[in-house]
C-alpha cells in the first residue's frame, strides 16, 4: 500500500497485521511511513502529532487496542493498556468513542473469539470513518458554487482520516466540480499544520492554494477576497459549539464581522451529545517549547512563559452551519435528528 499515492492518499493503513501511517511531523520535508504492531508506538505517535486529527486519532486507538491484547491476551493488563490509549489525549472525542466500543465488544463477545471480534469492530471503525468522509464530502459540495475561494485552517484531509478527509474532503470534490477557484490556509501556529500538512496535501491533489499568517486572515476577508470559510472539529457539543484548533475562534469572529459564511465539517462521532455546550470541553494544553522553538530553530528567550492551548471553543452562534455524513445542519442546532 503506496500512502503517498496522489490518486489516493492514506494518512492511516491497517493490513491485518501491522497499522502503517505517515509520519506527520516530517511533511513536507520528508515522506516518511512507519509500520507498527507496537500499541504504544501509536500513542506515542498521538501524543507527539505524528497521528492526528480527530477521526485519524480514533481509528489508530481502535487498532492500538488490538495490537495490546494481542501483545499478551491478559484481561486485566489489557484494561490498564486501554486506559493509557484513551488517555493520549483529551479533547478529540473520538479516541474515547473507539476504545469504548472496542471495550463493549470484548465484553459482549465469545472469550474464545477475542482478537477476531475486536480486530473486526476495529475494521469496522475504520471503515465506517472512509464511508463518512465520503457522504460529508456530498453533502458538503451543495454549499459551494462556482468560483467560490475558501479560506481553511489547520489540516482537514486524508492525514486527519481514514478516508479523503472532512473540510478538505469537501474541498477536493468542490475542485472537482469546478465549484472551487482558490484556497487559502492558514499556517495554524506553532506546529504548521496548515503550512505544512494542508499546503502539501492541497499541492498533492493539485488544487491551486496560498498560504497565509494566521493574523493575515482578517486582511484577507477586508479585501473581500473570501467567499466562505471551512473547517473541522475535535468535538462538538449538543448546542453546536465547537473545540477546534486553537485560531478557529478568530476565524469565525471575522467571518461574522464581514457577514461571510462559516462552516464546520466533523463525521457523527466527533459529536458528543452528553455534553451541553462548550464549557464541558477539556482543552488540551501543550508544551511551551512548542512556541517558543519555530520548528527546530529557537525564537524567544528560552524561559519565557507560554500560554500554548492546542484547541479554542467556537460558540454555536457563530457557526452558519454544521456538516456531517447525515446532512447539513443550521442552527438552532438538533443533531438527534437526522438532516437534508
Amino acid at each position: 500500500m503506496n500512502l503517498f499515492d496522489e490518486k489516493r492518499i492514506r494518512g492511516l493503513y491497517w493490513d491485518g497485521e501491522s497499522l502503517h501511517f505517515i509520519e506527520q511531523t516530517k511533511l513536507p520535508h520528508s515522506e516518511e511511513v512507519i509500520v507498527t504492531r507496537d500499541w504504544r508506538v501509536i500513542v506515542d505517535a498521538i501524543k507527539r502529532l505524528a497521528i492526528r486529527g480527530a477521526p485519524a486519532i480514533g481509528v489508530a486507538a481502535a487498532f492500538a487496542c488490538v495490537l495490546a491484547w494481542r501483545e499478551d491476551e491478559n484481561q486485566k493488563a489489557w484494561n490498564d493498556k486501554l486506559e493509557l490509549i484513551e488517555s493520549a489525549r483529551p479533547t478529540a472525542v473520538n479516541l474515547s468513542y473507539a476504545v469504548r466500543r472496542i471495550r463493549e465488544t470484548m465484553q459482549a463477545g465469545d472469550e474464545e473469539d477475542c482478537d477476531a471480534n475486536i480486530t473486526s469492530e476495529a475494521e469496522k471503525i475504520a471503515i465506517e470513518d472512509d464511508a463518512m468522509c465520503e457522504s460529508i464530502a456530498k453533502h458538503g459540495i451543495q454549499l459551494f458554487k462556482p468560483g467560490t475561494r475558501v479560506l481553511t485552517h489547520c489540516n482537514t484531509g486524508a492525514l486527519v482520516t481514514y478516508g479523503i478527509g472532512t473540510a478538505l474532503g469537501i474541498i477536493q470534490h468542490a475542485w472537482q466540480t469546478k465549484n472551487i477557484e482558490q484556497v487559502y490556509a492558514c499556517e495554524a501556529r506553532p506546529l504548521g499544520q496548515g503550512s505544512r500538512l494542508t499546503m502539501w496535501e492541497l499541492g498533492k491533489l493539485g488544487i491551486p492554494a496560498t498560504l497565509l499568517t494566521d493574523s493575515a486572515s482578517g486582511r484577507l476577508m477586508q479585501d473581500g477576497k473570501i467567499d466562505c470559510v471551512i473547517l473541522g472539529a475535535d468535538r462538538i457539543a449538543a448546542n453546536g459549539d465547537t473545540a477546534n484548533k486553537v485560531g478557529t475562534f478568530i476565524l469565525a469572529t471575522l467571518a461574522s464581522r464581514f457577514e461571510i459564511p462559516f462552516y464546520v465539517a466533523a463525521p457523527s462521532t466527533t459529536f458528543d451529545l452528553n455534553i451541553s455546550s462548550g464549557q464541558n470541553i477539556e482543552i488540551e494544553y501543550r508544551d511551551a517549547d512548542e512556541v517558543r522553538n519555530c520548528y527546530t530553530h529557537q525564537a524567544s528567550p528560552k524561559d519565557v512563559n507560554v500560554y500554548n492551548p492546542a484547541f479554542d471553543i467556537t460558540p454555536a452562534e457563530l457557526i452558519t452551519a454544521i456538516i456531517r455524513e447525515d446532512g447539513v445542519f443550521y442552527p438552532p442546532y438538533d443533531f438527534t435528528e437526522r438532516s437534508t
